[in-house]
């Protein structure tokens, strides 16, 4: 966590002379609607959130690579049993296609998730979490003005989240951010 602080600090303190070299640097937030899938497992979606800082970080005119690190709540809503909430650090690393220069682009990667934090209802069958989660991220960003952006993401989990059951992550986030 310290590391992850002290890293913080370093991106914030350089942004502005990273910024003239074609580097953004960015903070954003905003809502998941998450639901575990798989065999057997009957879920609703599940609402919450995601807060996160990136690096943009333009190779060529219309292409950027954009890695950022996220705090991300996820799970499911079980009829009758209760929430099955799994918090994560979300690590994606995106390659960004801008469709419309400087304003509207195209998002797709892959995405490193470890564990953090998991609840489930108390239930007649175990759930036992895995501590690392594999996805694969697609969306669009929207750039309202230089500092000011909007995403929609989908976040298909491509790795099982159970040691007992075939069950992946789903999640839509929708996030408002700022870069500097």
């Amino acid at each position: 966590m310290k590391k992850l602080f002290l890293m913080a600090i370093l991106c914030i303190a350089g942004s502005t002379s990273m910024n003239a070299q074609g580097i953004d640097f960015g903070v954003k937030a905003g809502a998941n609607f998450a639901k575990l899938d798989g065999e057997g497992f009957e879920g609703d979606n599940l609402t919450s959130f995601h807060v996160g800082a990136l690096l943009e970080v333009n190779v060529f005119e219309n292409f950027s690579v954009q890695p950022e690190v996220m705090y991300s709540s996820q799970g499911t809503k079980v009829e009758g049993a209760g929430d099955f909430k799994l918090d994560y650090i979300s690590v994606p690393v995106l390659a960004k296609f801008y469709l419309i220069s400087d304003k509207l682009s195209l998002e797709a990667g892959p995405q490193f998730s470890f564990l953090v934090n998991d609840s489930a209802p108390s239930v007649e069958t175990q759930f036992e979490t895995k501590s690392f989660d594999f996805a694969a991220v697609g969306g669009l960003a929207f750039d309202v003005t230089n500092n000011i952006f909007l995403q929609a993401r989908y976040v298909a989990g491509l790795t099982d989240t159970s040691k007992e059951a075939k069950v992946t992550n789903q999640v839509i986030q929708l996030s408002v951010g700022l870069k500097f």
